[in-house]
């Protein structure tokens, strides 16, 4: 029951951002999807397991922070910093199943997991904050270096 009610918030969250968020929110849409593609991709190839480290999602968790830690860095954002963290946690769990074998491999997958439970309702309220500041601004700047900012910045330097 809880994965069908993940898989409903995330599909929530992604539809909103795909239809109303800017170019952030989408990115970071399409960002949460392949990760979520990925896993079933995965375990067709690689039984579940938590006993030992989970090299697969390592990757695929390697594939979310050097994504979001991208993202927070061009999005002129501030959410994508909040994302970033929440994908190098489950790294953290992943050293630390690297460290400590004997390790329970239920800490072991709550570690892996349990962040990604915040990424549905940070990526709906970052959708919902972009169409807020249209309303009240009439636009949104998405990225910290569009070209009109970057060249007005040279012409100042």
């Amino acid at each position: 029951m809880r994965v069908v009610t993940f898989f409903l918030l995330l599909s929530v969250a992604l539809g909103y951002a795909v239809l109303r968020g800017g170019g952030p929110e989408r990115v970071m849409a399409g960002i949460a999807t392949g990760m979520v593609i990925s896993d079933p991709l995965l375990h067709h190839f690689m039984p579940l397991g938590y006993a030992s480290l989970d090299v697969g999602h390592l990757v695929i968790d390697g594939f979310g922070v050097a994504s979001t830690l991208t993202l927070a860095l061009v999005a002129y954002r501030f959410w994508p910093m909040i994302a970033a963290a929440l994908h190098i946690l489950p790294m953290m769990a992943h050293a630390s199943r690297a460290t400590d074998l004997a390790m329970h491999p239920a800490a072991y997958m709550i570690m892996q997991v349990a962040w990604s439970w915040l990424v549905p309702p940070l990526l709906i309220f970052a959708t919902w904050r972009h169409q807020r500041r249209l309303r009240e601004n009439g636009r949104d700047p998405a990225w910290r270096y569009s070209s009109r900012r970057f060249s007005e910045a040279g012409r100042h330097e």
